[in-house]
């Protein structure tokens, strides 16, 4: 069996970045971080002094290489989606399908079935971000699409089962607390996002199998002094995890700096939200037949509401470290073994140490993506 080491370079491992060892993969896994040089007959790539840090992942990706998982709900659709950001670091993803139809709710989570049968790199499972919305805090959806879901349509969101991971966006207030607690017992993981909760209901719906927060601050009630909303609901909870849109676009960088001082280190977590023109040539894309536009790495509407974003994940790492003055293997953790936590896959994925799968991203000085690798390839 052939090994191959990863070598000089600054290797992220639990102790931070170290700069006198060597990662050796076999088959796809880590085998062992070993100090000095590698082994003789390894197969030696030589980091150069660049930075080697696990891969990426992205719970929340609507498209790229101009394709929209919306208009694309195939295996074919997502092998590009996958493509496109992996030149960006990017090994581990969930599609994210935007309200929409029941049918093609059933087409994206059939396509993502097939393309985890197909082993097509970086595909983990899929996210469902609606139509159980609430119109009041809609976004770029449709609210038309929106509604409550019955017992059928709940068995079709629970339907990849282990097949893959399932992530739900839903807005809480429009749920009774049973059907949540049904939906997590049945291993979906449940966000709470483009929700009008108060911070009673938000807390609740913690208390009902609700584990994570939809881009934090983004289309939700937000935290004031007598009513503390969705965002002092989860600013509050040490438990759940929160995705951060990190573009300068989304959010304000004092409101990110504050929130992640708040919270318990290891809960919060980068997402890109990212849109068909990533890792694409057009700027332009259509979502329910309405154009989009991207400038500047801005996506909106034609009345300025945000749709979407045009960051990547090595660009919401450079900016978590430039912008909001992050150290390097932290944004580094936020956008890989956080994530891996929060969607159950953090003992398979999301560090550099034995026994994790080879699915690594190096970087040069500049936080430019220089090499990615899924499962050592």
């Amino acid at each position: 069996m052939t090994t191959i080491a990863f070598t000089n370079g600054r290797i992220l491992t639990d102790n931070g970045f170290e700069t006198n060892v060597s990662v050796l993969v076999e088959d796809g896994h880590i085998v062992a971080v070993v100090p000095g040089e590698p082994p003789k007959g390894a197969q030696v790539v030589d980091l150069a002094g660049r930075y080697l840090v696990p891969g990426f992942i992205d719970t929340q990706v609507n498209g790229g290489g101009d394709v929209l998982f919306n208009d694309e709900p195939t295996a074919d659709g997502l092998r590009r989606i996958a493509a496109a950001h992996r030149k960006y670091g990017t090994t581990g993803m969930l599609p994210t399908l935007i309200s929409d139809d029941v049918d093609v709710m059933r087409r994206a989570i059939d396509a993502t079935r097939e393309a985890i049968a197909q082993r097509v790199p970086g595909v983990l499972g899929v996210h469902l971000e609606g139509p159980y919305l609430n119109a009041a805090r809609k976004g770029v959806h449709d609210p038309s699409k929106f509604h409550t879901p019955d017992a059928a349509e709940l068995d079709l969101v629970a339907s990849l089962g282990k097949d893959g991971v399932t992530l739900v966006t839903l807005a809480p207030e429009r749920f009774e607390a049973a059907t949540l607690r049904a939906l997590a017992e049945r291993g979906v993981i449940i966000a709470a996002g483009h929700t009008a909760a108060t911070y009673e209901q938000l807390r609740d719906g913690f208390a009902n199998g609700i584990t994570g927060i939809t881009h934090l601050f983004n289309a939700m009630t937000p935290m004031n002094s007598r009513e503390p909303g969705a965002v002092g609901a989860a600013l509050e909870n040490p438990d759940a995890w929160c995705g951060l849109i990190v573009d300068g676009y989304h959010v304000h960088d004092a409101s990110l700096r504050v929130a992640i001082n708040a919270r318990p280190r290891g809960k919060m977590m980068l997402v890109t939200d990212a849109m068909p023109p990533v890792g694409g040539e057009r700027e332009a894309f259509s979502l329910y037949g309405v154009e989009m536009i991207c400038r500047d790495g801005q996506c909106t509407t034609a009345d300025g509401t945000l749709a979407g974003s045009a960051l990547d994940m090595a660009s919401a790492v450079r900016n978590t470290v430039q912008r909001l003055g992050l150290p390097l293997d932290e944004a580094c953790r936020m956008a890989s073994q956080y994530p891996a936590q929060f969607i159950g896959l953090g003992g398979e994925l999301g560090r550099i140490a034995p026994g994790y799968r080879a699915d690594l991203v190096m970087l040069d000085d500049a936080l430019d993506v220089q090499g990615t690798w899924i499962s050592g390839e």
